[in-house]
């Protein structure tokens, strides 16, 4: 029996073709690209990833394992320790050059002011006395006002070299170097016309002092206190604490103490070496800023007010008492109309003196005082209080002059002012070398305390870079042996 031929199954149907080359959900390819066919790797979203947008990915895979949470721990703690250096080499190189500054440059400038105007108050009273001894000049005083006018204008030129900064400063500077070629051909009138006996040297003097008096020493008096501001514009700056170095080394060990309790609830060890040896250096840098700030800070204030309040309570008893010398010189000089050059020099032996008068003591008040109470030991009291006993006297001795004066004996009032013995010059003479010798010594105070205070800041700056690359380096070791047992 014959059977019918078979038919042969029927091709399985073909799936449908999506778009892109490949099957929906799938990475299968398309057949109908064969070998060629394309896998869909982009994001549903469609759109190429930035590379910010790549890295952000990475990031956060990363995180997902252990390994990647540690390898971020470990960059965050580098960079934080890292940070905390430099931060701290950047505020203490800061202070280092501002108490440079105060030591080197401010300071002295300061002085450097004082003594301008010293220099000047000085030469206006040294020229008068030599005037008031007559056509025969003494030979110390003309000595004495040719080496006042010299330092002075050797000091200008200092100031004006190391002021270029300061336009204040600047302007007075260039007052002072027009004024005194002037004030001295005025002196050197008046010394003419006095040798020859002519009145007129009176009348040139007393306009060489309203000079001094009306110009010169203004303009020293606002250049004193523009380098006195400056002083105190860099003793701040030194003895500004760090804020910004102290926050972030307290940052930066307190990711390190994160890290660490971190390692030991995951892990029950105790220690990770390598943590612990970042944070001890961590810590030895913000002890050492803390510590050596504070000793620095403390040394520079001493400075301040053992030598710099010190010295600036000195230049002001000592100029009063300059500017009294020469008041006292132009009342005798003015022979009768000297009314108010008296009482200038009233004022101004109230002020050094503190209201004493003559026959008393001196009172509480005053520049004097107010110098011995700056005074921190026996060598600048004792100086201090040779000084205002010298005032003492050097008011009694001016009553007689007057007395003399105001009674006609005019050569008298004269030998009373500027004799030889006991003379109201002889008691200025020793006001100044007490003073002076006060000066010099509150002068060494200052640099020594002032040396001292910068000296904590020695090696620091360079220090803290040093443990801070070390305690990085420590922190990614310590790190790395964890990461180490992933392996």
């Amino acid at each position: 029996m014959t059977q019918p031929p078979t038919a042969p199954p029927a091709p399985p149907p073909s799936p449908a073709p999506v778009a892109g080359g490949a099957a929906s959900g799938s990475g299968a390819p398309d057949p109908h690209n064969g070998a060629n066919a394309v896998f869909q790797l982009t994001p549903s979203g469609g759109g190429r990833r930035t590379a910010w947008g790549e890295s952000v990915h990475r990031i956060r895979a990363a995180a997902t394992t252990e390994p990647g949470r540690l390898r971020l721990i470990g960059a965050v703690v580098a960079a934080l320790v890292v940070l905390f250096g430099a931060v701290t080499a950047w505020q203490v190189s800061d202070r280092v050059e501002a108490a440079d500054a105060v030591v080197d440059h401010s300071q002295p400038l300061s002085a450097d002011a004082a003594r301008i105007y010293r220099s000047l108050a000085d030469a206006d009273t040294s020229a008068s006395s030599g005037f008031l001894a007559g056509g025969d000049e003494p030979r110390a005083e003309r000595r004495r006002y040719e080496r006042d006018v010299r330092e002075a204008s050797e000091l200008l030129a200092a100031a004006a070299a190391n002021s270029a900064d300061s336009p204040g400063a600047q302007r007075q500077i260039a007052v002072l170097n027009r004024g005194v070629p002037v004030y001295t051909g005025l002196v050197e009138a008046a010394r003419a016309n006095n040798r020859q006996g002519l009145p007129l040297g009176g009348a040139y003097l007393r306009h060489a002092n309203a000079k001094m008096r009306g110009e010169l020493l203004p303009a020293a008096r606002k250049l004193y206190t523009a380098e006195t501001q400056r002083l105190g514009d860099d003793y701040r700056d030194a003895k500004s604490w760090p804020l910004l170095a102290i926050g972030a080394g307290v940052l930066a060990l307190a990711v390190l103490g994160w890290a660490q309790r971190r390692n030991y609830r995951r892990t029950n060890r105790v220690f990770n070496q390598g943590l612990l040896g970042a944070t001890a250096a961590s810590l030895a840098v913000l002890v050492w800023l803390v510590g050596g700030h504070a000793m620095a800070a403390s040394g520079l204030g001493e400075s301040d007010t053992k030598g710099a309040s010190s010295l600036a309570a000195l230049n002001e008893a000592w100029i009063g008492a300059l500017q009294a010398r020469g008041d006292e010189n132009m009342t005798l000089v003015a022979r009768g109309g000297g009314a108010a050059y008296e009482d200038s020099y009233k004022k101004q032996m109230a002020d050094v003196a503190g209201g004493g008068r003559a026959g008393g003591s001196a009172g509480d008040g005053g520049e004097l005082n107010g110098a011995l109470r700056a005074a921190d030991d026996d060598a600048g009291r004792s100086a201090v209080q040779d000084a205002k006993d010298a005032v003492v006297t050097w008011e009694k001795r001016h009553a007689e002059a007057r007395a003399r004066d105001d009674g006609g004996d005019y050569e008298a009032a004269v030998r009373k002012v500027i004799g030889a013995e006991h003379s109201t010059g002889q008691s200025f003479d020793e006001v100044d070398r007490s003073l002076s010798k006060a000066s010099a010594h509150e002068q060494r105070q200052f640099e020594e305390a002032a040396d001292s205070g910068r000296g904590w800041f020695g090696g620091l700056a360079i220090g803290a870079m040093v443990l801070a690359v070390l305690s990085a380096a420590a922190g990614l070791l310590g790190i790395g042996r964890r990461l180490s047992e992933y392996r």
